[in-house]
């Protein structure tokens, strides 16, 4: 399958990477800085603009899905930033008539009980909430809009590299609980949710989330 992969070289985006190529996918990895993305197997590189809808959209071209997992951490306004770059990458694989677009979401706008968003909560930390609600409008937009088939996968409150178990639970919209509390996973086993959902589509047009 043909992969292109915006923000290949992030925190999420490289483990996502690695498990599409361990599977024998053919990856595009577009990124602002190529140079920091080692040659692979089955992997290109490409240096990519996210904000220059129409050179991204010639980029994103042929490929059969177009997995985003854009952030806006490398600016002051981390909402701003990404809402801005989650608005071009939807009107370039709109434009480039892919036929799947799968987002990287967030946790906080998973419900902890019926009705009450974990970005909601006390708790919920400051520094985090730009990139919650970042999260939780470029669902919305998605939501939306009935141009292009989209699916988004958010991950647990908790998520660390560790160790790919090759098990995790599937939740919809809700934080999935363990015993003490919300649920961790490694982002290991969140990439190989991930490229599963790639292989065996089963959440169309919708959010859904993973967890141990």
């Amino acid at each position: 399958m043909k992969i292109a992969l915006i923000g290949a070289s992030g925190f999420l985006g490289s483990a996502i990477r690695d498990e599409a190529l361990a599977r024998g996918h053919q990856v595009t990895g577009l990124v602002h800085h190529p140079d920091r993305l080692a040659a692979a197997s089955g992997l290109t590189v490409l240096k990519s603009d996210a904000f220059d809808t129409p050179a991204l959209a010639a980029q994103l071209a042929g490929n059969d899905v177009v997995i985003s997992a854009f952030s806006g951490h490398a600016s002051e306004d981390v909402y701003g930033y990404y809402m801005r770059g989650i608005r071009s990458i939807i009107a370039a694989a709109k434009r480039a008539g892919v036929p799947r677009l799968m987002l990287v979401g967030g946790a906080g706008s998973l419900e902890i009980e019926p009705g009450q968003l974990l970005i909601d909560s006390p708790t919920f930390p400051a520094d985090w909430r730009p990139t919650a609600e970042g999260a939780r409008d470029a669902l919305a937009l998605l939501r939306e809009d009935s141009d292009i088939n989209w699916t988004v996968l958010a991950p647990p409150p908790a998520i660390q590299p560790g160790e790919r178990t090759g098990q995790y639970r599937v939740g919809k919209d809700n934080v999935l609980f363990g015993a003490n509390g919300p649920s961790d996973i490694s982002t290991q086993d969140f990439a190989m949710a991930f490229i599963d959902e790639v292989e065996n589509p089963r959440h169309p047009r919708a959010r859904f989330t993973v967890a141990y």
